[in-house]
């Protein structure tokens, strides 16, 4: 018998790479949000439209992204990844499909922010789990990074494609094509009965039940947690709240600088660049993502998160004072702070989905992952928000850097107070 269930288990094909490009490919798509830098610095004078008002869309997206990703998880892990990323595609294209029809800052909200934000989540919460769970926990860190880098590197082709489309088409054309193409790319496309392209979505299929990776060791470093804890056992642990803690300023700090970064570039130093800029820093967001997952693999999650959070701090400092007089306002010197700013801030999308396996197990973990990224949705709001309404009022960026820079050196400090959780029942 033991014989038989070992060759059994060596039939089974293992689609780990192409559910992790597929997820990777989604991920590409779904991260259109990121060029809302691009979109807010064209809107139009006479759209009558405040700085804050350019935060609304944005920030909601981010909100709704998180908030949705909890029963998006849950629907991941009940009825599988590939039906619940097609509803992302089909949300996202609805959403911007309305965004097209409107100047009015809340209906955009609801198309962009809410409709367009939900789909996000939809999509993102589909990609991850079904990828990490093909490969051993030595390697979660890396297919994560993999994975999620999608989403970063998304500005490189998308900020230039959107300022082109906005130059030719205007900006309410290119939310219906940049719509009608990503619901096309995730979700598929038919004609009456027949499928011309099945979608991205439908490569998403997890491992058949009984699976088990062959685990490799790297270092001893990667706390695994095999008991698989339970949503209700996760919110019990204090560790949850440290890790959100720590995950709203390392995503906030980020996010906020994304959100902002054309009209930063544009009124401190006098540069109009921001879409380039923009494309610069997701290279980084997506290198970022995947050499930070590869290096916690290897070191650690903590030290590899410490370095990180600090790093970003100074960053930050450093590009508020990049002055129109200042040589950091060189567009040269701007690009790499901005690349650094990417790969710091993206750090954080495939490190703490990786600490969030490794503390609390693989069965739970598209709904326990959900709860976590409650935290980048609310940080991205609040710091998003903070940011345009601080500049309204005293009409620079200032006080947002110091604020951001603060938070993540609080975060740094966290790292060493965060221990692996005991299970409820030791």
């Amino acid at each position: 018998m033991a014989e038989k269930d070992s060759s059994e288990k060596t039939t089974i094909k293992n689609y780990g790479w192409s559910v992790t490009f597929a997820g990777a490919g989604i991920n590409l798509a779904l991260g259109i949000l990121y060029t809302w830098s691009v979109i807010s610095n064209r809107i139009p004078a006479d759209w009558g439209w405040t700085e804050t008002h350019k935060s609304l869309p944005y920030m909601f997206a981010c909100l709704i992204f998180a908030l949705v990703m909890v029963p998006a998880g849950r629907m991941q892990d009940k009825i599988g990844p590939s039906i619940v990323a097609r509803i992302g595609g089909i949300f996202v294209g609805f959403g911007f499909l309305l965004a097209s029809f409107t100047t009015n800052p809340v209906v955009f909200m609801l198309g962009f922010g809410i409709l367009g934000g939900a789909g996000i989540g939809f999509g993102y919460a589909a990609a991850t789990p079904p990828a990490v769970k093909w490969f051993p926990a030595a390697k979660t860190g890396t297919i994560a990074g993999i994975v999620v880098s999608g989403f970063g590197l998304a500005s490189v082709y998308a900020a230039p494609l959107t300022e082109w489309l906005i130059t030719r088409f205007g900006i309410q054309q290119t939310m219906l094509i940049l719509g009608i193409g990503f619901f096309a790319v995730i979700a598929g496309v038919k004609t009456i009965a027949v499928p011309l392209w099945h979608g991205l979505s439908a490569t998403l299929q997890p491992p058949p039940e009984g699976f088990k990776a062959e685990e490799i060791s790297l270092k001893p470093k990667i706390v695994h947690d095999p008991q698989n804890l339970t949503p209700s056992e996760m919110l019990k642990t204090h560790q949850f709240y440290l890790i959100w803690f720590m995950y709203a300023c390392g995503a906030g700090a980020g996010l906020m600088i994304i959100s902002k970064l054309a009209a930063i570039v544009e009124i401190q130093a006098g540069l109009e660049l921001g879409f380039l800029l923009v494309a610069v820093l997701a290279v980084g967001n997506g290198a970022g993502r995947i050499i930070a997952g590869g290096l916690s693999d290897r070191i650690g999650r903590k030290a590899t998160l410490f370095m990180y959070f600090v790093l970003q701090a100074f960053l930050i400092i450093l590009l508020s004072q990049a002055h129109a007089d200042t040589i950091l306002a060189n567009v040269w010197v701007l690009a790499i702070i901005s690349a650094c700013i990417g790969a710091n801030y993206g750090a954080n999308l495939s490190l703490f989905p990786a600490i969030t396996k490794d503390y609390y197990g693989l069965k739970n973990f598209g709904v326990n992952y959900g709860l976590v990224f409650t935290s980048w949705g609310v940080g991205g709001f609040m710091l998003a928000f903070l940011a345009g309404k601080i500049y309204d009022v005293y009409e620079t960026f200032a006080y947002s850097y110091y604020g951001a820079a603060i938070l993540l050196i609080l975060a740094a400090v966290c790292v060493f107070i965060l221990k692996p959780p005991r299970h409820p029942q030791q």
